[in-house]
């Protein structure tokens, strides 16, 4: 893609979030589109977001199942950018109309008490640099159709990554716990929705460890000279399917000894 066609792409993500309805799929409008270039369109996307006011508070880590990879066709996960208007608590209501189609995944955070970055990061690297896990929600949007209309087609890891990882929101639980201090890939979440269990997984769903979907994204943004800040909110990846969020629902997931949250869509 040309410089002027990943700006072209950004604004249409920017105007649909604006907007609340959402665009025509990218990987149809720009067919030779490549995950460079999806990259690229994010990083358009987040700073167009950033020239509101708005300011980065961490990433997301996505695609982290088998099932998720294997349904996009792809054998690595992608990664988001978490800004400032994104941040919600346990407890809180998301406001009728704040997203388009909402839906919830179950994760678990890491809260960064160093800055971390390197190619040769390693899991012990990750464990040292952590202020705190907690559990966690990631709240998914699409700015870009699920399917196109006329033809059928699908969303494919392009426009799932152009569009920051369908990245919308975290909340986060009122627990911290010392990242060594429990067994990541046994941490799991029983998920309700109105009542009714509708979701339950481990963390080992997340590359068999949380801790090595860290590892994933501190290798991956060592390749663009980046790295994770001190103060950063990482979602580590799901490990359970995505689950509608329709208005008037309660989400309630709970971790067992690793805490709870609640989440209200009014």
């Amino acid at each position: 893609m040309t410089p002027a066609e990943i700006e072209a792409a950004a604004s249409r993500l920017f105007e649909a979030e604006q907007r609340g309805e959402q665009c025509g799929l990218l990987s149809l409008a720009y067919p030779d589109m490549s995950l460079d270039d999806a990259y690229a369109v994010q990083d358009a996307f987040v700073a167009l977001k950033e020239a509101t006011g708005l300011s980065r508070i961490g990433w997301k880590i996505g695609l982290t199942s088998r099932a998720m990879q294997q349904a996009l066709g792809i054998t690595t996960p992608d990664s988001g950018v978490l800004l400032s208007d994104m941040l919600f608590h346990s407890g809180n209501s998301v406001p009728n109309g704040r997203f388009i189609q909402p839906r919830i995944e179950a994760e678990i955070a890491f809260v960064m008490k160093k800055n971390l970055s390197g190619a040769g990061t390693t899991r012990a690297d990750v464990l040292a640099a952590t202020d705190y896990v907690a559990p966690a929600l990631e709240i998914l949007d699409t700015r870009v159709m699920r399917a196109d209309p006329e033809t059928g087609r699908s969303r494919v890891i392009f426009d799932t990554v152009a569009d920051n990882a369908a990245n919308a929101g975290v909340v986060l639980g009122t627990a911290r716990h010392d990242p060594k201090a429990f067994d990541l890939a046994w941490v799991g979440a029983i998920v309700t929705r109105d009542g009714v269990v509708e979701e339950t997984g481990l963390g080992a769903g997340v590359l068999g460890d949380p801790v090595m979907g860290m590892v994933w994204l501190v290798q991956r943004l060592a390749s663009y000279n980046c790295g994770l800040s001190a103060g950063d909110i990482v979602l580590s990846g799901s490990f359970i399917r995505p689950l509608e969020a329709p208005a008037g629902s309660e989400i309630q997931a709970n971790f067992g000894a690793f805490g709870e949250i609640s989440l209200a869509f009014e």
